[in-house]
């Protein structure tokens, strides 16, 4: 039996359900993030929409709870419905987000089926949580044109209190040599996001070779994830082709069967449902290819979820589903350092930070 068809076939019973707005301000930038509640049995099971564009929160909480999952007697039954609905009641401003919303319905659904079951996620598909590595997302620099340099300053802070941290980052084209040479002096780099696939976006890099063969040759451990590919960069990239993975591109397990190399970054939100999302766990462990999570800047109970799915699927890899307050400049105290230990929900698809 698949993974899926093993937590489809939970009973699920769903009554009603509710929409609550969680966006968080980030001095100019909003990021939206809506908690979709589903009830049925006296439980609830929750999941969180992660889409990046306000408006599409708004519209969405504004229409409110008018689907019918009234009728559905599993969870197999509810990702069928849920896949043959529009979730927008305006259309999207972009065409990805039509997955995030999806992962947030189904999310919600298979906590929910857990909890009325009396059973966690790691009880039902047979795993046990595992220590979990994770690193640090950060930027070096600003967004827009009146945004500070890159420098080292947000590393130095983050080790200040955490001397074991790792970190995944953005190359920028402002990226000098010198700067390479810090960072490389200041701390172990995992995942470099090449962000080459983004176009007119606030984190858009103009494609250069030359930064490429820099940061390849200098964190020679270091993913190089969503590069520009065309023949100026092939070139450069081709003695580190098998460290060069994908995330932007990854909708589907068709799409990681044609572009996966040694490794992919799984952001369950971007896969959509979850069937789609275990069937390419099963790809991947059956083909040698290396799993690390990725994050969407999740505000709510998103970012357990991952943190839980790593944790059974993908322990061990650089993982970019730290705790949530690594990404508060203020740095807080108090945190936990990676490996974090397992802090699954005894019920349900939760995980507590």
């Amino acid at each position: 039996m698949s993974l899926f068809d093993t937590v489809a076939a939970l009973p699920l019973t769903v009554e009603s359900y509710e929409l609550t707005e969680h966006d968080r301000e980030f001095g100019e930038f909003t990021r939206g993030s809506t908690v979709i509640h589903l009830r049925g049995e006296g439980q609830e099971g929750i999941g969180e929409d992660v889409i990046y564009e306000v408006l599409d929160h708004i519209a969405h909480r504004d229409a409110g709870p008018v689907h019918d999952f009234t009728g559905v007697k599993s969870l197999g039954e509810f990702c069928e419905l849920v896949g043959g609905l529009d979730l927008f009641p305006t259309p999207p401003e972009r065409e990805p987000s039509r997955h995030y919303r999806r992962w947030a319905y189904e999310s919600a659904a298979l906590d929910l089926a857990l909890r009325q079951a009396g059973s966690s996620l790691h009880d039902v598909v047979g795993r046990d949580p595992k220590p979990l590595t994770f690193v640090c997302s950060t930027r070096l620099g600003g967004f827009g044109p009146d945004a500070e340099p890159s420098n080292t300053e947000p590393i130095q802070k983050r080790l200040s209190k955490y001397p074991t941290l790792e970190f995944k980052l953005d190359p920028e084209n402002d990226w000098t040599p010198e700067l390479i040479a810090e960072i490389r002096e200041l701390a172990p780099v995992k995942v470099l996001d090449l962000k080459g696939l983004y176009r007119g976006t606030p984190v858009d890099v103009e494609t250069d070779p030359e930064l490429y063969r820099r940061v390849a040759e200098t964190f020679p451990e270091a993913y190089l994830e969503d590069p520009d590919l065309n023949d100026a960069t092939r070139e450069v990239l081709a003695p580190y082709d098998e460290r060069v993975t994908w995330d932007a591109n990854l909708h589907s397990l068709d799409d990681v069967k044609a572009n996966a190399r040694k490794a992919v970054n799984s952001k369950p939100s971007r896969f959509g449902s979850l069937e789609e999302l275990f069937s390419i766990y099963e790809y991947c462990a059956d083909n040698g290819i290396a799993i690390y999570s990725g994050g969407q800047g999740e505000l709510q109970v998103g970012r357990g979820q991952i943190q839980y799915l790593a944790s059974l699927f993908h322990p061990d890899t650089p993982n970019d589903c730290a705790p949530s307050g690594f990404n508060d400049p203020a740095v807080p105290d108090g945190m936990t350092s990676s490996p974090m230990d397992p802090a699954p929900s005894a019920t349900g698809f939760r995980w507590a930070e």
